[in-house]
């Protein structure tokens, strides 16, 4: 079953304070801020951060909706790490084809830095 259970999930203040100080990269798209760090789990982990600058509530909740969709279905993109995904101003107004290519080469790049 492809979930995205608790284990795979940034869920307290302190856990992305620590990914914010400690980011080992930082990838920039026009929509995205994908911020990575070490983990010491041995799955990777995920955080989702989308301001009120997006959107209103419905819109806020339909970013949210996609990026963890994405992250169910390509789970062999992301390596070993704790991950934040900051949605910036215009991602509520994207298709859903077009945030998840971006997302996608973001976090192709972020597995690129990691392996070099």
């Amino acid at each position: 079953m492809n979930c995205f259970s608790k284990a795979e999930r940034l869920l307290k203040r302190s856990e992305f304070l620590a990914l914010a100080s400690n980011a080992i990269k930082k990838e920039y798209t026009q929509h995205f801020i994908v911020v990575s760090g070490s983990s010491e789990y041995t799955h990777p982990r995920v955080g989702i951060t989308v301001s009120k600058k997006v959107g209103n509530a419905v819109c806020r909740n339909r970013v949210k909706r996609v990026v963890r969709e994405f992250f169910r279905n390509n789970k062999e993109l992301f390596v070993t790490a704790d991950y934040n995904i900051i949605a910036r101003s215009g991602a509520g107004q994207m298709k859903h084809s077009d945030l998840c290519q971006e997302l996608a080469n973001a976090i192709y790049k972020i597995g690129q830095q990691h392996c070099s």
